[in-house]
Parts: structure tokens; C-alpha cells; sequence
């Protein structure tokens, strides 16, 4: 059964008819096909025979219609006996990426960045049970009391959550995040999300093998930016990407895919990001790309960076430049590999060399908000020196946020390293002789 849901996208949420007559139509539905005959038939074929079917029933038995609330019955009924009720014309609708169901009376959206509250509604808590434990079973997962909560990618690519009484106590919560499509970087620039710019700037550091860090709160576009910086790596070198949830979509020919595993209902077969990411450095990677740090895994990586893995790219959930430093440290100290502060901050100032900073605003878009360059060394605190930033103008009438990037030089040693690489450093930005003491912030670690 494939979440997509195979009817053309609508916009329409309310139905014409209340629960009950979908709830009567669909017992009648159910008494009068052959399952055997059904189980035969393809997903496609399956629901023109339901609709078929019920087409006669509804001509048969009444209610008298319109063209257009006939249409809406079919398709609500033949969807709870097919496929996920309600969430069917939410999973055909492309403007829509995440679906958030709190309980049965309270369905939200999120459409062009923007979350909103839908008029639907499921007829009872046992019928949105009934979708979860459908959506759950294609991944060969359950959920019950004994087993509360579920997160999984699901076959058709999207990513799933669910969390159940007792641990949620506003009734059966579920998350579905859909992923768009692969975005270039001139398309990225072409949604406000950076100029041409910062374009060469970080395409010259991607082929000149710095290491980066691409960091931003939840829903900043982090995957979507490290995937459109990914179609920068030269096509001859071996990729390995690392995630919990694969939503990464490269376009060069020698990527190794490589996904988490949660353990199974027994607790065990566990693989996790840190188990990959130890694996990957005995695959011979070129680069590697990890879709997201949170834990032990940090460490290694980090010393991936800085022996001989230089060019590879990672994401971490942080608010500023200076927060990701401090997170990296802190993620790192949770290795079993007991190493003091003080090493990590070495670790992190060989390894990371630039930190991409995204931010959300308040009419959903997504920008770099800031590109700084780590140029601490050693077990100084970590220094960073901002090249890039995004300046917001103050918010007009049409509540859309507006403003420009501005572009300062670059470190000479920075400079240097692009040069030896045989990069130019792009005319928007220059060079610095030295580094400007006023412009460069201090992160304590």
C-alpha cells in the first residue's frame, strides 16, 4: 500500500455529508465486494472497482446527490476502506509538507512554510487508530501500549512519527513529514535563500575540500541546503551519506546510501548513526555526509574531518554559529570515549572549518542568516569571522520580511588555503591583510 495517494490533488477539505453516512456507505461498501477478488487486483485497478461498486450503491439506494457531493462521497468512503481517510487529499496536495494530527478532532498542516489548522476531523479515536496502525504496517512496525512510540521512513520516502496514550495525553498524536524535491543552488537563490555570491564563495569551499557545518533550528531548510551543497562535490569522487531518515538525494554516481536501523520489537538489531559513521571510514570515502549529528557519532566524525576526510559535511540543530560550536563540544562528550573539554575543542578547531548559520523568519522563509569561518587553533576559545550576513529590513505591511546580505572580507589564511587550491576568492568579498579584531566574536567553550 503506497501513502501517495492516487487521486488528483484537491484543495477541498470539507466534506458535504457528516461521518455517519461515510461510516454507512463504507459497511455497505465492504458487504457487497469479494476481498479474494480484491486482493488480486492492483492498488490502481482496486479503487476504480470500489468506486464502481459504490457508484451502483449510491444509485441504488440513494441519497439523491449533486454531481459534485456524489463525486466527495466516493472518494471519502472508497478512502477509508482503501486508504487513509481523511489524510488522502492532505498526501495528494504537493504545497503541503508536514501533516500533523493531535488527536481526532485536531488536524494541521504546514503549506509554503506556514502552519495552519484544516476543518477535518477523524469520526472517532478507534478510526484514527485504525490509519495509524495502517501507515505503521507498511514498515513491518506496530504501536501499542507496550510499544507507545514509532518514527520510521516509510517506503514512499516519507518520514513518520507516532506517539499514543499513555505518553500522549491528547489522544493518538501523528507526524507525517514529506520531502520536496531536490532544490539547486540557483534555484535556492531564486527563493531569496541566498545571492550569486555566496554562491561561488561556497562552491569555492566545497571544491577546495573545507569541512562545513550546516547548522539551523527545525524547519530552516538544513537537508535542503546540504543536499543542493552536495551537487557541488566533483562526480569521480566516492560519496558515503550517513542519516537517520534517508531524505538525501545526490545526483553524482558513486554515492553509498547508508540509514540508521532502530531496534526491532524485541529491543535488539539497533544500528546506529555512530555504528555508520565508523563503518564509513573503512569504505574509502571521498567525502562523507552526515545528514544530521546528535549524539556519540559526533566525535567521529569530527575526526574524520581532521585525518584525511577533509571536503565532508554534516547538520546540527543549533540557533547560532556559536551555539553549533558549543553543541558539536557537547555532542562530542557524549562518546563512551571519555575525552575532557579541552580535547574537544582542539578536536573541533582542527576539524570544522566553515559554519553555515540558516534561520526561519516569520513569513516562512528560509535564508543564511550568516557564514562565519572557524579560525581559532588549539585550545583557544573558538573564534569564528563572519564573511556573510543576512541584514533585515524592518517589517512593511505586507508582513513579508525583506532586507539584503552583506559581504565582508576574507581571513588571508583563508585566502591562502583557496588559493593553494586553486580557487579564486570571489570579488564581493576580498581579502583582509589581517583579521579584524572588532569583526571577528568569540564563542566560550
Amino acid at each position: 500500500m503506497s501513502l501517495r495517494a492516487r487521486v488528483a490533488p484537491t484543495h477541498q477539505t470539507e466534506p458535504s455529508r457528516d461521518d455517519g453516512l461515510v461510516a454507512v456507505y463504507r459497511s455497505k461498501l465492504l458487504e457487497e465486494i469479494d476481498l479474494a477478488e480484491m486482493s488480486s487486483l492492483a492498488a490502481a485497478d482496486r479503487r476504480v472497482r470500489l468506486e464502481r461498486v459504490l457508484g451502483h450503491i449510491i444509485s441504488r439506494e440513494g441519497p439523491v446527490l449533486s454531481t459534485s457531493e456524489r463525486s466527495q462521497l466516493i472518494r471519502r468512503v472508497v478512502d477509508e476502506a482503501l486508504g487513509l481517510g481523511v489524510l488522502e487529499p492532505l498526501l495528494a496536495d504537493p504545497s503541503i509538507t508536514e501533516i500533523m494530527v493531535n488527536g481526532p478532532d485536531s488536524v494541521f498542516v504546514e503549506r509554503n512554510g506556514r502552519v495552519e489548522q484544516l476543518p477535518l476531523r477523524f469520526a472517532s479515536n478507534d478510526q484514527l487508530m485504525q490509519t495509524i496502525e495502517r501507515i505503521v504496517s507498511t514498515v513491518n512496525r506496530r504501536v501499542d501500549e507496550s510499544n507507545p512510540m514509532v518514527d520510521a521512513r516509510l517506503p514512499t520516502g516519507e518520514r513518520v512519527n507516532v506517539i499514543i496514550p499513555p505518553l500522549a495525553l491528547t489522544g493518538a498524536t501523528l507526524t507525517i513529514r514529506r520531502f520536496p524535491r531536490a532544490y539547486t543552488l540557483p534555484e535556492l537563490i531564486g527563493l531569496g535563500s541566498l545571492d550569486e555570491h555566496m554562491l561561488m564563495l561556497l562552491a569555492a569551499f566545497v571544491r577546495a575540500r573545507f569541512n562545513l557545518i550546516v547548522s539551523g533550528g527545525t524547519g530552516t531548510g538544513k537537508t535542503t541546503l546540504l543536499n543542493a551543497l552536495s551537487g557541488l562535490i566533483p562526480a569521480h569522487e566516492r560519496i558515503i551519506t550517513i542519516e537517520d531518515s534517508a531524505e538525501l538525494q545526490l545526483q553524482q554516481e558513486h554515492v553509498i546510501r547508508l540509514e540508521s536501523r532502530p531496534p526491532n520489537v524485541e529491543g535488539k538489531g539497533q544500528i546506529t548513526i555512530r555504528d555508520l559513521v565508523r563503518n564509513s571510514l573503512r569504505m574509502r570515502p571521498d567525502r562523507i555526509i552526515v545528514g544530521e549529528v546528535r549524539g556519540g557519532e559526533t566525535l567521529d566524525m569530527l575526526q574524520a574531518m581532521s585525518t584525511g576526510h577533509d571536503g565532508s559535511l554534516a547538520t546540527v540543530h543549533a540557533n547560532t554559529a556559536e551555539d553549533a560550536l558549543m553543541r558539536l563540544q557537547t555532542l562530542g562528550s557524549m562518546s563512551e570515549v571519555q575525552i575532557p573539554f579541552e580535547a574537544l575543542k582542539d578536536q573541533i578547531n582542527s576539524a570544522v572549518d566553515v559554519v553555515i548559520q540558516l534561520s526561519r523568519h516569520g513569513d516562512g522563509s528560509r535564508k543564511v542568516s550568516e557564514i562565519v569561518l572557524l579560525v581559532s587553533h588549539g585550545r583557544q576559545h573558538f573564534r569564528i569571522v563572519p564573511v556573510t550576513r543576512f541584514v533585515p529590513r524592518p517589517l512593511g505591511a505586507d508582513r513579508v520580511v525583506h532586507g539584503y546580505f552583506e559581504h565582508l572580507p576574507l581571513p588571508r589564511e583563508i585566502a591562502d588555503k583557496l588559493y593553494v587550491a586553486n580557487e579564486p576568492v570571489p570579488p564581493a568579498f576580498g581579502v583582509a591583510e589581517a583579521i579584524d579584531v572588532l569583526n571577528t566574536r568569540e564563542a566560550i567553550g
